[in-house]
């Protein structure tokens, strides 16, 4: 279910993602959306709509001190909030001594994350990435729009027209939001 897509331009961090709500083969086109700004943060999520609501409505997004190094704050204020958030709402899971929780992309500072089950932050040399089941059409899409004239929104949507076309479940219509400026 799902596909998210996010680029940085310019210090802004551009989040996309499509409305689908998919159960097996069953699918519904969602009214809440799978990407919102919470704060300083931009956030497009996969997973659970569980998991979207507890960080759209119940995180309270952390503060970051300007000395503090950003992916320093991302991997330690940050994370430790949102693992709080999801295990206070019932989301988290633990098997074996293991918290997981789910999967999105996080905009902050002029910088885009993608945040896995585990609670690893990732950051890639990369000024784009994607998340879902429609992940690597998205990646293929923004990689050959690098460098290209299209707007953020333009590349975000072509990327997320690809992964329709070639994923089950991805479907319009198409979020955009963006936020999380340096």
């Amino acid at each position: 279910m799902t596909c998210i897509a996010g680029i940085t331009h310019n210090g802004v961090v551009h989040i996309s993602g499509d409305s689908a709500g998919v159960s097996g083969l069953d699918l519904r086109i969602r009214r809440d959306s799978k990407v919102f700004t919470n704060g300083q943060f931009v956030f497009g999520c996969t997973t659970s709509f569980r998991m979207i609501q507890l960080l759209r409505y119940a995180l309270t997004a952390p503060k970051r001190h300007p000395d503090m190094d950003v992916m320093t704050f991302m991997t330690t204020t940050f994370i430790d909030s949102v693992r709080a958030t999801l295990k206070s709402g019932g989301f988290s899971n633990i098997n074996n001594n293991v918290e997981s929780g789910g999967t999105f992309l996080v905009g902050h500072a002029g910088r885009l994350f993608a945040v896995y089950s585990d609670f690893q932050v990732e950051e890639t040399d990369d000024t784009f990435n994607a998340c879902g089941c429609g992940e690597t059409y998205a990646l293929a899409s923004l990689f050959s729009t690098n460098g290209s004239t299209l707007t953020p929104t333009e590349r975000l949507t072509a990327a997320l027209d690809c992964a329709a076309h070639f994923s089950a479940g991805v479907i319009s219509p198409f979020i955009h939001e963006q936020g999380g400026a340096a």
